[in-house]
């Protein structure tokens, strides 16, 4: 491959499986690479300091936990300062709403993922948003999910 010299096809196969499916045992895993256990354990542990592996999560189901709105916030900001917009982006980070903030180049300076049980509840989100320097808000509500993933194609 290319974009890294240092892996090889069995650290390829090994982030490509558990990047679906993060619960497997390292003995399940040995056995879908071809290498043993210790083997298999040893090149994880590489790939996780190596930062090839930034952490294993559980998903969760949104819907089922009453998330029911799935909302993709473009903002501007009329901050210019550095500094400042290094507090903006702390603030944003801080907010459990906020799945994924983005900056963006473009007409608007950044993108939100954020996650809200009810309209109610992303009013308020908007009025926090109000109150850190933000100077458009352009708010857009998922209908439907088409496509979910987080596995990289290697």
């Amino acid at each position: 491959m290319e974009f890294n010299k240092m892996l090889d096809d069995v650290d390829l196969q090994i982030l490509d499986i558990l990047q679906k499916e993060a619960h497997l045992s390292n003995a399940e895993l040995a056995r879908r690479v071809n290498l043993s256990p210790p083997a298999t354990h040893a090149r994880v542990k590489r790939l996780e300091s190596e930062g090839y592996i930034d952490r294993q999560v559980a998903i969760l189901n949104q819907e089922k936990l009453g998330f029911d709105l799935l909302c993709f916030i473009f903002i501007n900001t009329n901050i210019h300062q550095a500094d400042m917009l290094e507090v903006l982006e702390k603030e944003l980070v801080a907010m459990p709403e906020v799945l994924e903030c983005h900056l963006l180049t473009g007409e608007y300076d950044y993108l939100l993922k954020v996650a809200n049980k009810d309209r109610k509840e992303l009013e308020n989100f908007i009025r926090k948003l109000n109150q850190l320097g933000i100077s458009k808000i352009q708010t857009s509500l998922a209908l439907r999910e088409i496509k979910y993933s987080t596995a990289l194609p290697l």
